[in-house]
């Protein structure tokens, strides 16, 4: 999973391959930025409310410290620093990546 947050868009790779996207993200907002670095997911969750500010996420890959995570939101909003994806992609990401897949946000 690869994030390119200059060009706001997301995909999928395996074995050095682009297999889905890039699609379209929203990222987190000022204060609330969205993590550089590498990551692993962590668990996911496919119908998650989150516990700091009550929103639904559906389709929640988590893959850094503070509950960030791939989900699906607008992309037309920012976020508190989670990746907003849209459903199709969203749903797609959920059921393409396993816990301790490899992700980076550049």
């Amino acid at each position: 999973m690869c994030v390119d947050t200059a060009s706001r868009q997301a995909w999928l790779q395996r074995h050095g391959r682009v297999v889905y996207g890039p699609v379209p993200v929203a990222l987190g907002r000022r204060g609330h930025r969205t993590p550089h670095g590498h990551f692993r997911v962590a668990w996911k969750d496919e119908v998650h409310t989150s516990s700091i500010y009550g929103f639904s996420m559906p389709y929640a890959v988590f893959f850094a410290a503070g509950g960030i995570a791939f989900h699906e939101g607008s992309v037309q909003r920012l976020s508190y620093g989670c990746v907003h994806l849209s459903h199709r992609a969203a749903r797609h990401f959920f059921r393409a990546l396993d816990i301790g897949d490899r992700v980076v946000v550049r």
